[in-house]
């Protein structure tokens, strides 16, 4: 498949290939603190082939993550670990961005790290999201109704730290978590954001938040700043109308096609993400790619979600998209890429069991466990 093996500059980085490990939760860190664990599964991966990594979500600051042992970037203890690992990493050749991520109303108040940080759960509107459920936490709430956020511009700039972060860590540039229903996507859609300010209503308006971070991540970054985007999907209550959705997106790639930024990447409708509230499913299923990509004349079009690597090389062949980003693939095959380039088989079997780690059992189990193909 020699279209996937072909070199590709995405701002000031030229990555090896355009197989990319997508961002994948793991909840595997210490505390919020990258650790050993964790810088064995990147430098498995990058070793394997990867042409560009996104790290796993990285909390910009303290919140009720649904994963407990998610890993963060507003203290010095959490860049230092994220140190070794884009170190480790580029020891290989490979290049790796770091997700930014903020839950918005996905928090939870009874959290550990919640409680410490001594603030809200916040979201764009006081509008809880269905479903769900904390399942570390007693009884296995589910989510509840966030604060308002006053002024958005506070959250902007912690996006801003969080990129400055970043890069004292060491990462070749930044990726906005603007899918699957966290705050940037709350901040888009209509059902999660009644705001009547110059932050909702229209589409314009609700696209403002994500402009504004974006912004921020390149007054840091330059042209080193991603953003991922989830329009059909349904994960954490999101789904607007599709008219609705058709020119939100469409404001919103049309202003970031002006901003010179590294990639966006879509995300396909996927109906295993896609929850089933009261009897149908939450989103809104569409032609991911052929409804939206054209908005993006000057940036690089990342493809996720389902895509496998035979389809990944018509796509990359046709110039349908630059590249692809791959999720289970890399979670079973620490040398997915090499095995593609070799026509090696896909063989290992995910270990569901372990996808999340598992109290009381050694967090490697499912995680850097998996066997690479024989040389």
């Amino acid at each position: 498949m020699p279209s996937l093996f072909t070199p590709l500059k995405l701002g000031n980085t030229t990555i090896p290939n355009r197989l990319g490990m997508s961002a994948l939760t793991r909840n595997r860190a210490t505390n919020t603190i990258p650790n050993d664990i964790m810088l064995k599964y990147y430098t498995q991966r990058a070793s394997g082939g990867a042409g560009l990594i996104v790290t796993e979500g990285v909390l910009i600051t303290r919140q009720g993550s649904e994963w407990p042992e998610a890993p963060g970037i507003w203290e010095q203890s959490q860049i230092d670990g994220w140190k070794k690992i884009t170190a480790a990493v580029h020891e290989t050749g490979s290049k790796i961005y770091a997700q930014l991520w903020h839950l918005g109303r996905a928090s939870h108040p009874d959290a550990p790290q919640q409680i410490a940080a001594g603030v809200p759960v916040y979201a764009p509107s006081a509008i809880s999201a269905r479903g769900g459920k904390f399942r570390f936490i007693p009884g296995a709430p589910g989510y509840v109704t966030p604060t308002e956020i006053p002024d958005p511009t506070v959250i902007v700039e912690q996006f801003r730290q969080a990129a400055i972060n970043a890069k004292e860590a060491g990462f070749d540039g930044v990726e906005l978590h603007g899918a699957n229903g966290y705050l940037i996507h709350q901040f888009l859609d209509s059902t999660s954001n009644h705001r009547t300010d110059k932050w909702g209503g229209s589409p314009e308006n609700r696209a403002r938040f994500a402009l504004e971070v974006l912004k921020a991540l390149q007054d840091v970054w330059g042209p080193d700043v991603a953003v991922k985007f989830s329009p059909a999907g349904g994960y954490n209550d999101m789904g607007m109308p599709l008219d609705d959705t058709v020119a939100t997106y469409g404001h919103l790639l049309r202003e970031i096609d002006q901003l010179g930024l590294a990639y966006v990447a879509l995300v396909r409708y996927s109906a295993y993400l896609d929850p089933v509230i009261d009897g149908t499913p939450r989103g809104t299923p569409h032609d991911v790619l052929a409804t939206h990509a054209a908005a993006l004349a000057r940036t690089p079009v990342f493809l996720n979600a389902g895509v496998a690597p035979a389809e990944a090389a018509e796509l990359v062949g046709s110039g349908a998209v630059a590249g692809v980003f791959m999720g289970m693939g890399w979670i079973t095959h620490p040398d997915f890429a090499r095995r593609v380039e070799r026509g090696t088989p896909l063989d290992n079997e995910p270990d569901f069991a372990h996808l999340y780690g598992a109290e009381g059992v050694d967090p490697a189990i499912g995680y850097v466990d998996y066997k690479e193909a024989e040389n």
